[in-house]
């Protein structure tokens, strides 16, 4: 019977980690199988056709709007908002360690990207450009840190015992201005849709990943059995 009953308490567990790892290993062979493809034609095709229907929405508000938006997914921009969401969590949940899960999920997209990019070694698009880029293409760092930093904080949302309306506010914003980030790099023409698409896979996975971990720990911490 006690057997059983260690069971029991570790089952939730157990299903939680199985169901990560499904999406984490089901994350990355997808990322593996886009990477391999992106210098096919079927995939030229379909980023050319992208791009251009993007580029037919350009007006100057729209370009105003993405160039700011981009400009958050810049490292001067991810400062800002860290730092505003440091004092937010500090202020009224007092839990340091949430600034530090959120840093650590952003600096290991970061870092990652880094490594991706010179590992694929992919040019960037060969038309104009209306914002200043000196790095490689794929996976796009902007996609792939959005993705990571505020798909994350939208996570910690989710979980916060805040108001209803104001929980699925924040998130909703968040992913806004996911998808916002994504765009803008396609709209201001440094940036292949593959590579978004890249970006947004390595970014989840680097959630779900961090989540998993994040979490076994604390069970880790408040439950020795198991």
């Amino acid at each position: 019977m006690r057997r059983f009953h260690q069971y029991d308490v570790t089952l939730p567990y157990l299903i939680t980690l199985l169901i990560a790892s499904i999406v984490v290993i089901g994350g990355i062979n997808l990322f593996i199988e886009l990477t391999d493809t992106i210098k096919s034609e079927a995939i030229a095709d379909y980023d050319s056709q992208i791009t251009q229907y993007v580029f037919s929405f350009r007006s100057p508000p729209l370009t105003d709007y993405f160039t700011f938006v981009t400009h958050l997914g810049d490292v001067y921009g991810y400062a800002i908002v860290l730092a505003l969401c440091s004092f937010i969590f500090f202020k009224y949940f007092n839990r340091w360690k949430l600034i530090i899960q959120t840093f650590v999920v952003l600096v290991l997209a970061s870092l990652s990207n880094v490594i991706l990019k010179r590992f694929v070694d992919r040019a960037r698009p060969d038309i104009e450009h209306l914002v200043v880029v000196e790095t490689l293409s794929y996976p796009s760092g902007h996609a792939m840190a959005a993705m990571a930093f505020y798909g994350f904080l939208a996570y910690l949302v989710y979980r916060f015992d805040i108001n209803k309306y104001l929980k699925i506010g924040l998130i909703l914003m968040f992913i806004i201005l996911i998808l916002s980030i994504g765009i803008s790099r396609i709209y201001l023409g440094v940036h292949f849709p593959s590579d978004i698409a890249g970006g947004y896979i390595a970014g989840f996975i680097w959630v779900i990943f961090c989540i998993l971990v994040f979490d076994l720990i604390e069970v880790f911490r408040r439950d020795p059995r198991t």
